[in-house]
C-alpha cells in the first residue's frame, strides 16, 4: 500500500485523537524525542553543496501510484515525478528516483527513506515527495523538516452519470448502492464504519484505486470513493466526480508537501524556494492539468 492508502489512513485516523486535537498552539503537548544515533554520511543523506557538486539528487516516490508516481517502459512518470524534476532543475542538478513501498505508517516511511534507512537494503533519499502535513505531526517527528507544500488532496466520490441523473451520491447512499474502493484504504475504513454490516455487501474492494475506477467505467459499480486526484485521473466520459460533506470524518482534505532530513536545513530551504517559484509561475498547476487532475493550491 502507498501513501494515500495505509500511511494516509493511519495519519488521518490519528487526527481525531488527543495527539492531533486542535488548539491555538499545535506543539503545546510536545515532548522531545530521543536524539538519533550518529550515522555515516552515506546513510543520512547529503549536504546541499555535495548535491550540487555531484550533479544529481535522489527523490523518494511511491511505487505504482498513478497519477502521482509510477514507471512506464522503465521511465518514471507522474505528478510527483514531474514536480521533483522541477525542483532538481531549479537547483541545477538531475533528478533520480527511488520508488518505494509504503511502510506501516507515515512515520515509518519517513524513517526508512529520509533519516535512518531500512534495516535491510534501501537507500536514503535527499527529498521525499507527497508527505501530508499537519502541525502537530510535524512537532512529533523532529527528524524531518516538513516543507515545500505543493498541493493538497481530498476524499471524493466518482459516479456514473446515468445512475445519478438528478442528484450526486453521498456516502449514506451506499447502504443500498454499490461503490468501489481500494482495499484497506481510507475510503474503505470510512464506509465500513458508516454503513455497518447491513450495507457491507455493497462495498466492492479492489487492489488499487485504478482498478476501482476501471470497474466504475465498466459499469460494475455505481460509484467509487477515494482520493480526488486518483478519481480525476481515472474519469471516463460517462463519469462525474464531486466532494460531498463527509459526516463523522475528522479530516477529509489535507495539504501535501516534501520531507527532508532535519540535518540538512539548507537543502530544505532550497527545495522550498523551488516549489514556491513553480507555484507562482503556474508550472505546478500545469503539471496537474497534464494528468487530468484538479489542482488544489496549498494554503500560504
Amino acid at each position: 500500500m502507498r501513501l494515500g492508502h495505509l500511511a494516509i489512513c493511519i495519519l488521518i485516523a490519528g487526527l481525531s485523537g488527543p495527539a492531533f486535537a486542535q488548539s491555538s498552539d499545535p506543539c503545546a503537548d510536545f515532548v522531545p524525542q530521543p536524539k538519533p544515533q550518529n550515522a555515516s554520511r552515506d546513510i543520512v543523506g547529503q549536504e546541499l553543496d555535495q548535491i550540487l557538486d555531484q550533479g544529481h539528487m535522489l527523490f523518494a516516490v511511491y511505487e505504482d501510484f498513478p497519477p502521482y508516481s509510477w514507471e512506464e517502459g522503465g521511465q518514471p512518470r507522474g505528478i510527483d515525478v514531474d514536480i521533483a524534476r522541477l525542483i532538481a532543475d531549479d537547483l541545477g542538478v538531475d533528478a533520480r528516483f527511488n520508488f518505494v513501498a509504503a511502510g506501516e505508517n507515515l512515520e515509518a516511511d519517513l524513517r526508512f527513506n529520509l533519516w535512518k534507512g531500512a534495516l535491510i537494503g534501501g537507500r536514503i533519499a535527499n527529498v521525499m515527495m507527497r508527505v501530508p502535513w499537519d502541525p502537530s505531526f510535524a512537532c512529533r517527528v523532529e527528524q524531518v523538516v516538513f516543507t515545500g507544500q505543493y498541493g493538497g488532496e481530498a476524499v471524493a466520490i466518482a459516479y456514473r452519470s446515468e445512475a445519478y441523473p438528478d442528484e450526486k451520491p453521498v456516502p449514506a447512499y451506499f447502504r443500498f448502492d454499490t461503490v468501489a474502493v481500494e482495499n484497506d484504504s481510507i475510503a474503505d475504513f470510512y464506509l465500513t464504519n458508516l454503513i455497518g454490516a447491513a450495507g457491507s455487501a455493497n462495498i466492492r474492494r479492489y487492489p488499487s484505486m485504478a482498478a476501482a475506477m476501471d470497474a466504475l467505467a465498466a459499469g460494475e459499480v455505481m460509484a467509487a470513493m477515494g482520493p480526488r486526484g486518483q478519481l480525476d485521473h481515472g474519469l471516463a466520459p460517462n463519469l462525474g466526480v464531486h466532494e460531498p460533506p463527509l459526516v463523522g470524518f475528522a479530516v477529509s482534505e489535507w495539504p501535501l508537501g516534501l520531507g527532508v532530513s532535519f540535518r540538512y536545513r539548507p537543502l530544505s530551504y532550497a527545495v522550498d524556494d523551488a516549489v514556491r517559484y513553480a507555484l507562482d509561475d503556474g508550472r505546478i498547476a500545469a503539471i496537474h492539468a497534464r494528468y487530468g487532475v484538479t489542482f488544489r493550491p496549498p494554503e500560504r
